[in-house]
């Protein structure tokens, strides 16, 4: 009776550690490929508690989550013959554990070469204003690209994006300037159009005015009033320039009468016999030299003079 239930005890013992040994826990992120004397069993094992045979099953976990990796940078000429380098980053995850587990060797390695390759041809085939300003095309040709041999071996490439793309240092020179030189042609054309709309406002302006000249007055009091609100000792008054002319023609027309006046005056009186003077008797000539000692001659006295 003994040997008995040491021999059910030893069963049950063994029947256990063969349970344990079968016995395989898959985490929810990980999905299981059962491979039953070296053939894969179909479907996967979903996550728990998991049996398999033991000595005949193995179980190989397969990672179904979102993986992240980036793509080395890549070196390449542009379709318009500019060198850059680019590089990127790829999201893929597993949707079939099995074709993951039997079609490739390492899933991973082989995304990325093909990634780095798609983004080489991507480069080729593309522009360099391509690569900076339209980079969501790009994206969706890069994923279709990489995605066609991904998908027979399991896997869904979720997103790919262009990280950075680096230019040559004297290409970044040429576009600064390009980009200075087209924001000041901007900003030329901008003021040259505000001179425009504001000649053609004052223009119709000054024919408002010219119509109804109580216009010009009200401006006139208008600017008055925005000086006399500076609190200035100073009264600026604006003068018609009409008015200084009407001035300047008054003085010329002036400053002609006056002098037809004066020759009138002189021509009135030139008739009038202007009195004889008696020329006074010329002195002797002395020719002896005593006559350079002689006193000078004084002028003769007017007789009429009391």
């Amino acid at each position: 009776m003994d040997g008995a239930v040491v021999a059910v005890v030893v069963v049950a013992v063994f029947l256990l550690l063969v349970l344990k040994s079968g016995m395989r826990v898959v985490n929810q992120v990980e999905r299981g490929v059962v491979f039953r004397l070296g053939k894969a069993l179909p479907g996967a094992r979903q996550p728990g508690i998991t049996f398999l045979v033991p000595f005949a099953d193995r179980m190989r976990k397969v990672n179904v989550q979102v993986v992240t990796m980036p793509v080395p940078t890549q070196e390449g000429i542009t379709k318009d013959n500019v060198s850059v380098k680019v590089d990127a980053v790829v999201y893929f995850r597993v949707v079939d554990p099995v074709r993951a587990a039997i079609e490739v060797q390492d899933y991973v390695f082989a995304v990325g070469q093909v990634a780095q390759s798609s983004l080489r041809s991507i480069i080729g085939k593309s522009d360099l204003d391509d690569l900076l300003s339209d980079r969501e095309r790009l994206h969706e040709g890069l994923a279709l690209m990489i995605d066609s041999p991904a998908a027979g071996w399991g896997i869904h490439i979720d997103r790919v994006e262009i990280k950075d793309v680096q230019l040559p240092e004297s290409l970044k020179r040429s576009m600064s300037r390009q980009a200075e030189a087209e924001r000041e042609r901007r900003a030329r054309v901008i003021t040259a159009d505000g001179e425009f709309q504001a000649a053609q406002q004052l223009a119709n302006a000054s024919r408002i005015m010219s119509d109804t000249p109580e216009a010009m007055q009200l401006r006139l009091l208008q600017t008055v009033v925005e000086v006399a609100a500076e609190k200035n000792s100073t009264l600026v008054m604006p003068f018609p320039v009409e008015l200084l002319r009407y001035f300047d023609k008054a003085a010329q027309q002036f400053g002609g009468g006056a002098g037809t006046n004066s020759g009138a005056n002189s021509g009135a009186s030139a008739p009038q016999s202007a009195p004889e003077v008696t020329p006074a008797p010329a002195a002797p000539e002395l020719t002896s030299p005593e006559a350079k000692r002689l006193p000078e001659p004084r002028p003769q006295e007017d007789s009429d003079r009391p």
